[in-house]
């Protein structure tokens, strides 16, 4: 038993203690992490960015940074599957909260996610971020590119996101095109993967479609990213609807033929040693969810995210299975 029992969220004594919590019960944070905006000696920040004002079809993914962190309550419990080690205690880890954004004035969202996102970057810290809209992915870009130069960009989506654009537009299918044409994002490093929808020119990004994954698996895909990544730095965006409706129902512009869960995880741990900066996960909408499971994907994906962060800073341990010798 641990010396502090409930409400880790608020009760923790640092940013790497365990917490004996309900999992039906007690505050919520991201894995249960302390909440705090002092970014001293944190490796890695989780903020909710709850907007979503640029949708095209159907809203309510201002609710996913809540429904994430309340799917997120069985990952505190146990060692990290298939890691082997104890990503709580690995990695200093603390849920910001969310960043404050006025929709009376979406106008100016972009500049407040920037600016947060700027805040915690500046700090030394990593972000994981929780939308949301797709949209926010453009601001956390910019305060990315800001630090560490142009990126490389692995997105995992059913849209390409390079519509159009023009620079007063919010809307999230446009923001991809735009930080293209800013510099924000290498293409010729960058790989969208699950893509099923048309786009008349790619902008020079590798597009890995669903049903060529399907087709040739995922082993292939994650080859086809690595290679083009390299050694710049790499920044993930997840857009949930990358999955199949099947599997996660509760976004805004479902498309059918999408990849499994278990594909989106091996996609996620097959970037273990590139110089991951950055990860949003986007477009959880509560409202269309059923049993969860969509909230469930999107904080398996973030977790397992994390722990590539923990592994690149030495975290290791014993993974189960056939290929550990069991």
């Amino acid at each position: 038993m641990t010396e502090v029992e409930g409400d880790g969220a608020f009760r923790a004594r640092d940013n790497r203690s365990r917490v004996t919590e309900m999992t039906y019960g007690g505050a919520l944070s991201f894995l249960r992490r302390r909440y705090s905006r002092d970014l001293e000696g944190v490796d890695v920040a989780v903020m909710g960015l709850p907007f979503d004002s640029a949708v095209t079809n159907r809203p309510g993914c201002r609710l996913g940074p809540r429904a994430i962190r309340a799917a997120s309550v069985q990952l505190a419990e146990l060692k990290a599957f298939p890691f082997g080690f104890d990503l709580l205690t690995s990695l200093a880890i603390v849920d910001r909260g969310d960043c404050m954004l006025d929709p009376h004035h979406p106008a100016a969202v972009p500049a407040a996610i920037e600016a947060a996102a700027g805040d915690v970057l500046e700090s030394g810290a990593k972000l994981l971020s929780l939308g949301g809209d797709h949209f926010v992915t453009w601001p956390l870009l910019r305060a990315h590119a800001a630090k560490y130069g142009p990126l490389a960009l692995v997105q995992v989506d059913a849209h390409g996101d390079l519509w159009p654009d023009d620079p007063d537009r919010i809307d999230h299918g446009t923001m991809m095109g735009r930080a293209i044409r800013e510099g924000l994002i290498d293409p010729a490093r960058s790989t969208q993967l699950g893509i099923r929808t048309y786009h008349d020119d790619s902008l020079g990004i590798g597009i890995l479609t669903s049903p060529w994954i399907h087709r040739y698996g995922v082993g292939r895909a994650i080859e086809t990213v690595r290679a083009r990544a390299g050694g710049a730095p790499v920044y993930l965006s997840f857009d949930i609807d990358g999955l199949d409706p099947a599997f996660a129902p509760g976004t805004g512009t479902p498309v059918p033929g999408g990849l499994a869960s278990w594909q989106g995880l091996e996609i996620v741990r097959g970037l273990a040693g590139l110089d991951l900066v950055g990860m949003d996960i986007v477009e959880v909408s509560p409202p269309y969810d059923s049993a969860e499971i969509t909230a469930l994907a999107a904080a398996h994906l973030a977790h397992d995210w994390l722990c590539l962060i923990a592994e690149r800073s030495g975290a290791s341990g014993v993974e189960i299975g056939l290929e550990a010798g069991v």
